[in-house]
C-alpha cells in the first residue's frame, strides 16, 4: 500500500487547523464531543451536504426526514439495543402514571428504571425514548408505511441526519470523534435480482465523490462474517449477500485497477459490506465509505413486497452513502490538505486586500466583493492593519485566493491574484474574474487556474 505524498510531511492536527481557520469550537457549557460549527466550518459543511444531496438525487434517491428520537422498542426490534446499548445515551422516561413532569431516569421509577403505577407495577405506557444510534430503523418504518409491489422497487431514501453515540470523554477528539454525528445516509429497498445493479450504482457514486474530494482510494475490502456468534441473521443469508458483493467487485472495481480483498469478521453485525479504504495524512488506514447489504432488518421489521406471483416476499435492504459523517470528513480533509481545501470547499474563496481603507481601491474592493457574492462565492474584504499583516492573517486562515487592489490595479482594471497553495500569481481582468471563479466553484475544481 502506497503512502500518499502528504503523509511523509509533518501533519497539522485538524484541531489546530480548526482554531486557525475558525472551523469549530467547543464550550464547557455545551459539553465535550459536541462541537459548535462556526461560520467558516458551516460553509465547508454546507458545500459537502449540498454535494451529497446532489449525488443522492442523481442516483435515484428520494429525500426524507425522520426524528432523532425513537422508542426503545424500535431499537430492540432492529437489534441495535442488544448490540449498542452501552454506546447509546440513557433512555428518557416521559409520561406514565407514576412520573411527574420533568422526571428523569430513576424518578418515580418501577422495574428497569421506568415510571411506575399503583403498587409498584410498571405503567402500561412504559416505553422510554432514546436518541438514535443509527437512522436505518426510521427509514425501515417509512418503507413499511404503505404496501409495495415488485414494480415499485427499488425504493431509495436519503437523509442528512444526526445520530448519537455516548462516547466516553477520554476518546473524544475534535471533529473526528464526537457524540452527535451528522451522517449522509441512504437506504435502498429492492428485490434480490436488483441487488447487483444497486450496489454497483452506490459504489460508483462513492468513488466519484472521493475523487472530487481529492482522496485516493487505497483498496476496497469485502467485510464478511467469521465463525463467532456475534452476527444477526442466518448463515445462508450472509453467504448469498457476500456472493452478490463479490460479483460487483469483480465487475466494477477490478477493471478500474483498484485492488480489493476479503476479510472475515470485519462486517457490521447485521450484514456484509464493501468498505472503501484510504490512508489519512499520517499514513494510517481508515474506512471512509461503505456499501452494505442487510437481510436482517427486513426480517425483523417484516419488510415485504408483492411479487409477480402474488406472494409476499422479503425485500433486500442496502445501506449506502457518499460523503459519510460530516464531522469525520471535515477533519480528514483538513489534515489531508493541511487546511488548503479545494477551492469549492474553502471557507473564504477570495480575500480582497485593498492597499488602503479609503479611496478608489477600497471602493473597487467593495464593488467587486458584492459582484462575487452575487455569484455565490464566499468573499472577505480585509481592510484593517498593514497590507503585510493582512496577508499573513489571510494565509493563516488558509483563504483560497488573495487579491490585492491598489491604484495600478484599479487603473488597469485587474486584480493581482495569488494562490497561496501553489504560489501562482496573475493579474486577472476584473471583467472576467467573476465568471472564472463561479465556473470553478460550480465545477468543484481543486484549484483555480491562474
Amino acid at each position: 500500500m502506497n503512502v500518499p505524498a502528504n503523509a511523509v510531511r509533518a501533519v497539522i492536527d485538524h484541531r489546530d487547523l480548526g482554531r486557525d481557520m475558525r472551523i469549530f469550537d467547543t464550550s464547557p457549557l455545551v459539553g465535550p464531543g459536541l462541537p459548535l460549527w462556526l461560520p467558516a466550518g458551516a460553509a465547508v459543511r454546507y458545500e459537502l451536504e449540498q454535494y451529497a444531496r446532489e449525488v443522492a438525487l442523481r442516483t435515484g434517491c428520494e429525500p426524507v426526514y425522520s426524528p432523532v428520537l425513537g422508542k426503545r422498542s424500535l431499537f430492540e426490534r432492529s437489534g441495535h439495543w442488544a448490540k449498542f446499548a452501552d454506546d447509546m445515551f440513557p433512555p428518557m422516561y416521559l409520561g406514565g402514571s407514576g412520573s411527574g413532569a420533568g422526571s428523569g431516569p430513576g424518578v418515580g421509577s418501577g422495574p428497569d428504571g421506568g415510571p411506575q403505577g399503583e403498587a409498584g407495577v410498571a405503567a402500561p405506557d412504559f416505553d422510554p425514548l432514546v436518541l438514535r444510534p443509527a437512522n436505518c430503523p426510521h427509514h425501515a418504518q417509512i418503507y413499511a408505511s404503505e404496501p409495495r409491489s415488485y414494480r415499485d422497487l427499488p425504493v431509495r431514501y436519503s437523509e442528512l441526519a444526526p445520530m448519537f453515540r455516548a462516547e466516553r470523554s477520554g476518546v473524544l477528539s475534535g471533529l473526528s470523534r464526537v457524540r452527535q454525528i451528522n451522517l449522509d445516509d441512504a437506504h435502498v429497498f429492492c428485490r434480490p435480482d436488483q441487488v447487483g445493479a444497486e450496489v454497483r450504482t452506490a459504489l460508483v457514486a462513492v468513488l466519484e465523490v472521493l475523487d472530487t474530494l481529492g482522496i485516493e482510494v487505497s483498496y476496497l475490502r469485502l467485510s464478511g462474517r467469521d465463525d463467532s456468534d456475534k452476527w444477526l441473521g442466518e448463515p445462508e443469508q450472509w453467504a448469498a449477500a457476500e456472493e452478490a458483493l463479490r460479483e460487483v467487485l469483480a465487475d466494477v472495481v477490478a477493471p478500474a485497477g483498484l485492488p480489493w480483498q476479503a476479510e472475515a469478521g470485519e462486517a457490521a453485525f447485521y450484514g456484509p459490506k464493501i468498505d472503501v479504504q484510504v490512508l489519512d495524512a499520517r499514513g494510517h488506514e481508515e474506512t471512509l465509505a461503505t456499501v452494505q447489504l442487510d437481510f436482517n432488518q427486513p426480517e425483523r421489521f417484516d419488510l415485504t413486497y408483492v411479487a409477480a406471483s402474488g406472494e409476499r416476499e422479503r425485500v433486500v435492504m442496502i445501506h449506502r452513502g457518499t460523503v459519510g459523517a460530516m464531522e469525520r470528513m471535515v477533519a480528514f480533509l483538513l489534515e489531508r490538505h493541511a487546511g488548503r481545501l479545494p477551492f469549492w470547499l474553502a471557507p473564504v474563496q477570495v480575500c480582497l486586500l485593498p492597499v488602503s481603507d479609503d479611496g478608489a481601491a477600497a471602493d473597487a474592493a467593495a464593488k467587486l466583493a458584492a459582484d462575487l457574492r452575487a455569484r455565490g462565492l464566499r468573499v472577505r474584504v480585509e481592510r484593517d492593519g498593514s497590507l503585510g499583516n493582512r496577508i499573513r492573517l489571510a494565509r493563516k486562515r488558509r483563504d483560497a485566493l488573495l487579491g490585492v487592489l491598489g491604484p495600478r490595479e484599479v487603473e488597469a482594471g485587474v486584480l493581482a491574484v495569488t494562490d497561496p497553495a501553489s504560489g501562482a500569481k496573475a493579474a486577472v481582468p476584473l471583467a472576467e474574474l467573476g465568471d472564472r471563479l463561479a465556473e470553478a466553484a460550480r465545477g468543484r475544481v481543486p484549484r483555480v487556474a491562474l
